[in-house]
This record gives C-alpha cells, sequence and structure tokens, in this order.
C-alpha cells in the first residue's frame, strides 16, 4: 500500500499579490538564495584579511547577473536549440519560464571573471571563496521548483512510502497509461476529487535534490572550505559533488518531454551535462594537492 502518499498542493505561483505588485515563489526564493550567498560571504570574511563586506556585495551582484544571464542563456541553447533557431525572439520569452543549472554555473563562472580582474585577484581565489555560498541556492531555488509543482519524479509502482501525486502531470500520465496499459490498476488508486481523471504516484525528485544539491553539499562543502585548502580545491569538491548528485538524482526525475532519454536508452541530458562536471572536479582537485598553492592560512604561498 501508501501509506504516505500525498497530492501536491498546487499552491498558486504567486506568494504575495499587492495589487498591481506581484511577487511570484520563484522570485522570492532567488532572492533567499542571493541574501543567504551574501550573509554566508560576509561571515567567510571574518577568517578571509583579503576580502571585506563591500567586496562581497560586488561578488554577489555579479553571481546573481551571471546566474540569472547564463541560466536562461543555457536553458535556450542546451534544451530549446531548435526553438531559438526557428525563433531567436524565444530568448527573451521569460514569462515562458526555462533556467538552466548548468547555464548559471557558466555563467556565474564568466561574471568572476570579471569580478577578478576588478579587484586583480587570482579566478580560483574568487571560486573558492563564494562557492560554499552557492549550494543554498540550489537548496532554494528546488524548493521553488516544488512549490511550482515542476519538474517531477518519474513514476513509480509503489517501492516507496513517500510518493506524491502531480495534478499538472495529467497529462503526462494520461499519455504513459495508454503506452502502458499494466499502470491501469495503479492509477486506480488514485482518483482526484472525484472527478474523472487518473494520477500515477511520482517521486518527488525536486526534494531529492534539494536535500543532495542543497543540504548535503553545502554541508560538504562548507566544512572542507573551513580549513585552508590549496587553491582550486574547494572549487573541484564542488563541481565534482555536484555532477554526482545530479547524476544521481537524475534517475528519479522525469526528463523532460522533449528530451527523452538521449543517450544508451537511459541517459538523460542532465546527466549527461553533469559528467564532464564530475571527471572535471575531479582533475581540479587532483591538481590542487598536486601543486599545493594556498591563498590564506599558515600555508600561504602567493601574494
Amino acid at each position: 500500500m501508501f501509506p504516505l502518499i500525498l497530492t501536491h498542493p498546487q499552491w498558486d505561483p504567486v506568494a504575495l499579490n499587492l495589487g498591481p505588485v506581484q511577487a511570484h515563489w520563484y522570485g522570492l526564493m532567488y532572492l533567499l538564495a542571493f541574501a543567504a550567498a551574501y550573509a554566508l560571504a560576509w561571515y567567510r570574511t571574518k577568517s578571509r584579511p583579503d576580502w571585506n563586506a563591500d567586496m562581497v556585495a560586488d561578488l554577489v551582484f555579479y553571481g546573481a547577473m551571471g546566474v540569472i544571464l547564463g541560466g536562461r542563456i543555457g536553458y535556450v541553447l542546451f534544451y530549446q536549440l531548435s526553438e531559438f533557431l526557428a525563433n531567436p525572439m524565444y530568448l527573451f520569452k521569460i514569462n515562458q519560464g526555462g533556467m538552466s543549472f548548468h547555464g548559471g554555473f557558466l555563467g556565474v563562472a564568466i561574471a568572476m571573471l570579471f569580478f577578478a580582474r576588478k579587484y586583480q585577484k587570482n579566478i580560483w581565489n574568487v571560486l573558492d571563496f563564494i562557492i560554499p555560498c552557492v549550494p543554498t541556492g540550489l537548496l532554494f531555488g528546488r524548493i521553488g521548483n516544488f512549490i511550482n509543482g515542476e519538474l517531477w519524479g518519474r513514476v513509480s509502482d509503489g517501492g516507496y512510502n513517500w510518493l506524491m501525486l502531480f495534478p499538472q502531470a495529467v497529462n503526462e500520465d494520461n499519455e504513459l497509461l495508454k503506452q502502458t496499459p499494466a499502470l491501469q490498476s495503479l492509477a486506480q488508486t488514485f482518483m482526484i476529487d472525484g472527478n474523472n481523471y487518473l494520477l500515477l504516484p511520482r517521486h518527488p525528485s525536486q526534494l531529492y535534490q534539494a536535500f543532495t544539491e542543497g543540504v548535503v553539499l553545502f554541508v560538504l562543502v562548507w566544512w572542507f572550505a573551513s580549513r585552508p585548502r590549496p587553491r582550486m580545491a574547494v572549487s573541484g569538491l564542488f563541481v565534482m559533488g555536484y555532477g554526482i548528485a545530479r547524476f544521481i538524482t537524475e534517475f528519479f526525475r522525469q526528463p523532460d518531454a522533449d528530451q527523452g532519454f538521449i543517450l544508451l536508452g537511459w541517459m538523460t541530458k542532465g546527466q549527461m551535462l553533469s559528467l564532464p562536471m564530475i571527471i572535471g572536479g575531479l582533475v581540479l582537485l587532483i591538481w590542487a594537492y598536486k601543486n599545493q598553492i594556498y591563498d590564506w592560512g599558515h600555508q600561504k604561498n602567493v601574494d
């Protein structure tokens, strides 16, 4: 049986409605992400005399621009390239949604290059400083996905006790029921409010990702960065850690309808984009400990 099966509440995407001014949940999650990044980065300045509050404010601003621009451009290029080629103005249709972590990651990296140049810092010094503050942003972002009822998980046959029904997935569920009639008996268990449509139990993969990419990765990277580490090591651990977490949780997340499984019959676009991160992060870690360059602490050996 399914003792903990819940139905997604279908929250109103508008969190605050003040007449002509509306605040959407996802927008609030972005604000919380940037606020948390600023607070955590400011806290890190206490052990880093080469950083101050003014620099942190500037750094978070650069990072916010990188996330927003990179996330949108990355989504369009990675997931909607054909749509963009047919209509380049699609890039600016932000009202239709669409953000990519991998695009945001690249956007932030480019923004950090500009910041490093402005303050004449080594780019890895900048990245190693700010990266421990990033997972909380991922946490808030995934919570936003869950509140909006998007990016839901794959259908399960009931082997888990924490599945969820997503009314937002009714069209996908009906299509799957047509393709796999054997699921009819499973779906018959879940009639929503007596209405004449069926839903299939799915993994709340947004919460899985919030926990792994947000909570677990934050604890791991924050602990690792709390002591002096060789330059690139903190960045390498984050990149590899995120890649591993994303690769694993993708097994529970429903592939994008217009993407499906794009490699080997089981690999998703998210997993394909995460593989280079796993390899690249491992390379950075090896390189960091081979060169043993320290930017702070008693081991500091650079200007």
